[in-house]
């Protein structure tokens, strides 16, 4: 005989000492872990990907602070909830009572006027929000709500803290410490969790819950068989949502319609939301193709725009096209790799001064102290181009982006070589 809760919920931890991973958050000396020591927490919202322990955390930390704790999930809530759960708030507010916690779960999934309705009580203390997302809030929050809430991001759980995961189910849940299992092979159970830590104690349950013996041995052909003849197990908020997300970016970087669309179906027919594909187009436009076809970032921004006018079911042929032609169009990471050598340097470097002839000069103080001084005005000159210093002194001779083997950037090299001769 079953039991009635499923594993993940038997063995969800109610003490910060028992959660799993996240210790750059919660580990000794870590941010969130000194907010909830201080007794002082203010609103935050918790991203990252799904079974990571946001809302377990949630719940950890009213526990440990003895807040009362409302929750409520942005799939089934509406503003007559949000309003209702203040409401009872302001009835419990007196002068030495610490704020409520609301938990939000899936805050992405809230309209504008749902967050709306949020911004008075977290502005003024009557509660302290709590907001769980997969999605960048950065996307799906409103900016004043944002603006009110530190976001954290969580990360997918390390390959050390899952096995320890399975070992301690094994051993300390009361249903399956009853049964001779034994752990041959973890590899399977790692890579069908893709880092979520529900999904993994999901699969484990599902995998002994389907051996009427006793004694089980627990191996990758075992896994695999039992979740190719269980496909509700893969869902677009598990191991599929990333890992096939995954498939169609690399799909597209290496050029492949028949791929690409292969895997765009896949997310379609499993219920992916349109917008969560769109983002990713846009950012592959612009990580994988770039300077190589820049027409492309403005087809995959039209695609987002589009999918959020139409809708399904034909939102499906605007991803399409957008996917086959980001998948068919010639590529470079010059851009993503400028950035990056960009944002190392400056962390390097740290705030070098603006050179004085690029300030600004809208005061006679400014002028006098040499602000826009010995400026060479471009357009002043033949083509539109003069040769002057626009990088601080002390990394004036650096290197960041460089062009690559395509026709388009061919083009830029050249134009950067008559215009700054032996820098490029």
């Amino acid at each position: 005989m079953t039991p009635n809760q499923p594993l993940a919920e038997r063995l969800r931890p109610t003490e910060l000492k028992n959660y799993l991973g996240q210790k750059h958050l919660v580990g000794e000396n870590a941010v969130l872990r000194k907010m909830i020591e201080s007794g002082n927490v203010s609103s935050f919202i918790l991203w990252g990907p799904p079974g990571v322990g946001k809302t377990t955390l949630a719940k950890i930390i009213a526990k440990q602070l003895n807040r009362p704790f409302y929750t409520l999930s942005a799939v089934s809530s509406g503003v007559k909830d949000v309003r209702e759960v203040i409401a009872k708030a302001e009835k419990q507010k007196f002068f030495s009572t610490p704020n409520p916690i609301l938990f939000i779960d899936e805050i992405h999934r809230f309209s504008k006027s749902q967050q709306d309705s949020l911004l008075g009580a977290v502005e003024n203390g009557t509660i302290t929000l709590i907001g769980a997302t997969t999605e960048n809030p950065s996307f799906e929050v409103i900016s004043p709500l944002l603006s009110r809430c530190q976001v954290y991001v969580l990360k997918a759980q390390e390959k050390a803290d899952l096995e320890a995961l399975v070992d301690f189910a094994i051993e300390n849940d009361s249903y399956l410490n009853q049964k001779k299992i034994h752990v041959q092979e973890k590899e399977a159970l790692l890579k069908f969790s893709g880092g979520d830590a529900r999904k993994l104690l999901n699969i484990l349950e599902l995998v002994v819950n389907s051996q009427n013996t006793e004694s089980i041995t627990i191996t990758n052909e075992l896994i695999t068989k039992e979740l190719q003849e269980n496909p509700s197990m893969y869902d677009k908020d598990g191991e599929q949502h990333f890992d096939i997300a995954s498939a169609l970016i690399k799909s597209i970087r290496g050029g492949d319609p028949d791929a690409t669309v292969y895997w765009l179906a896949r997310m379609i027919e499993g219920g992916e939301q349109p917008k969560f594909i769109a983002r990713r187009l846009v950012i592959s436009a612009s990580e994988d193709i770039g300077l190589a076809n820049p027409n492309a970032l403005l087809l995959a921004n039209a695609c987002f725009q589009s999918v959020n006018l139409v809708g399904m079911p034909e939102s499906r042929i605007i991803l399409s096209e957008t996917a086959i032609y980001l998948a068919t169009s010639p590529k470079s990471n010059a851009s993503y790799l400028a950035i990056g050598k960009a944002q190392a340097l400056v962390r390097e470097t740290g705030n070098l001064s603006v050179p004085l002839h690029l300030r600004n000069a809208p005061t006679k103080l400014m002028k006098d102290l040499g602000y826009k001084k010995d400026y060479l005005y471009s357009h002043d000159y033949p083509g539109n181009f003069v040769d002057q210093q626009y990088l601080p002194d002390q990394i004036k001779n650096q290197r960041l982006y460089t062009p690559q083997q395509n026709a388009q950037e061919i083009k830029i090299w050249e134009r950067l070589k008559h215009w700054w001769k032996n820098r490029f």
